[in-house]
């Protein structure tokens, strides 16, 4: 079970709704795990011939849709994992179960808090999802492991690079410092409210890794790239497939990658933060107009790489979460798939949405369940509380669903962890809980908060979520994995509750 704190979640309010709620969240999060996906894919024949693919994982347009084979021993002498993501440990636990003594080693940055049981992949971890000197301190044990290694055509490199790698792997080049680059992410992405794709424009250039350039270093290894996504998805620019990665790839730093110091430029000004960002970064930026070394289209063409989307639309966490929702005799409804808006916004108005539902059967009838995934943001403005994305989501509806009885809203992050996390509540963290996934409220959750005496506008005012839902047992707290974006449920009951 993903979903570690069930009992009490379930134990006030709309019991029956919370726990079918988060049945369907259950099953959402629990089909985000890699693993059995990687194994599909991965195919020792008698301890020589290794087969990699399948049909169902590979990108729509790529140049090469069938399996590939190599006999160990006469095309590989080595075979070797880099990866970089949050939960990513999954998908190299796999490849060490299946592969066995023929993995030769490697090394994977993971999120701290993630627990992994790899014995022959070295772990190393960082921060996400503003970056620290762990991240660089552990990029450069990656570059060093790779550098070392003197890779040649006959190794073959499984890289792996999710969601939160974007922090998780800095290393600034030389004449920034990580305090730069980190304050660069305070200001865009926590305080600005900056979606991953623009902060991206800006972050991918000040890096040595990023923006394709590790793909670089790895040559001239055969390099099987995984991708824990559903790689047919249009991503955030609008691109999708093969070509949409060569075009418009923005997070994937194994790929070619779409941003430029003009780009970066651009965004700064229409955000009016280049007299606050650092001098350094700026002179930087300005410096490298009219030159760009991320890696292009045409250079990834000419080296030996393939492709694999690790989590295709059949077996991902929203159809699993649609088929949990309708065999508990909810009608599923998809509102968005791509929501990369401001979160407490976004929370009002689908709370609203459910109201009019449960009262006027507009514009959904009940009994039905409403999904939304993507990526929620938050621009905190100087505030310091500890909260998330999710978290903001939940609770600002929870003043609007007041007083009604057949409507219950959760959100998480299917990575286990929404937001920074730190030491909101006492009692959280003796038990270990470092992070909230997301959280969970209904009709009750509002006079819940006036009798403990927590108000909620301030809360949300702060970003001060993670407190209050623990104290009133509505914050979800779920194992760590990899992130496939938020998963939203919103359940409008079909009888009222007596």
């Amino acid at each position: 079970m993903r979903i570690k704190n069930k009992a009490r979640l379930v134990s006030h309010g709309n019991r029956k709704g919370r726990a079918q709620v988060l049945e369907i969240l259950e099953a959402g999060m629990e089909a985000a795990d890699p693993y059995y996906n990687t194994c599909a894919m991965l195919r020792l024949e008698k301890n020589r011939f290794l087969h990699v693919g399948k049909k169902n994982f590979v990108p729509d347009g790529s140049p090469k849709k069938e399996e590939d084979c190599y006999e160990l021993g006469k095309d590989i002498d080595r075979i070797f994992v880099f990866g970089v993501g949050k939960g990513i440990h999954r998908i190299a636990e796999a490849i060490e179960d299946c592969l066995g003594k023929y993995l030769t080693g490697g090394i994977v940055i993971l999120k701290h808090g993630d627990e992994h049981r790899l014995r022959r992949i070295r772990v190393v971890f960082g921060s996400h999802p503003v970056p620290d000197q762990s991240c660089v301190d552990s990029s450069r044990q990656l570059t060093e492991m790779i550098r070392s290694s003197r890779l040649t055509g006959r190794d073959l490199v499984f890289t792996i690079m999710g969601n939160g790698s974007s922090s998780l792997m800095t290393l600034p080049w030389e004449g920034l410092s990580v305090e730069e680059v980190k304050e660069v992410t305070r200001i865009l992405q926590i305080e600005k409210g900056l979606a991953t794709p623009e902060l991206n424009m800006v972050r991918n250039q000040l890096d040595q890794l990023k923006g394709g350039r590790i793909t670089r270093i790895l040559q001239p290894a055969n390099l099987i790239h995984l991708i824990p996504i559903d790689l047919n998805e249009p991503n955030a620019l609008g691109g999708m497939g093969y070509e949409g990665l060569m075009k418009c790839n923005f997070w994937l730093h194994t790929l070619p990658d779409c941003s430029s110091p003009e780009k970066a430029l651009e965004i700064i000004e229409r955000y009016q933060v280049g007299e606050r960002l650092p001098r350094a970064v700026m002179d930087f930026l300005q410096k490298m107009q009219g030159k760009n070394y991320v890696l292009t289209e045409k250079e990834f063409a000419e080296y030996k790489c393939r492709i694999f989307g690790i989590m295709p639309a059949g077996s991902s966490f929203l159809p699993k979460a649609m088929e949990k929702a309708e065999e508990l005799g909810y009608h599923p409804y998809l509102l968005t798939k791509r929501t990369f808006v401001e979160a407490k916004a976004a929370g009002q108005l689908a709370a609203r949405i459910a109201v009019n539902a449960e009262r006027e059967g507009q514009p959904f009838a009940s009994p039905c369940a409403l999904f939304m995934t993507g990526e929620l943001t938050v621009a905190v403005n100087g505030e310091n509380g500890i909260g998330g994305r999710n978290q903001e989501f939940a609770l600002s509806g929870a003043e609007i669903i007041a007083g009604t009885s057949r409507i219950v809203i959760a959100a998480a992050d299917t990575d286990g962890t929404d937001g920074p996390g730190g030491c909101f509540d006492k009692e959280a963290w003796e038990l270990g809980c470092r992070n909230l996934a997301g959280g969970i409220i209904d009709g009750y959750t509002a006079g819940e908060a006036k009798a403990q005496g927590i108000c909620l506008k301030k809360a949300l005012a702060s970003h001060d979520t993670s407190g209050p839902l623990w104290r009133m047992d509505s914050g979800i707290w779920a194992t760590q994995n990899i992130s496939i974006q938020d998963l939203i449920v919103i359940l409008i009951m079909g009888e009222k509750r007596s």
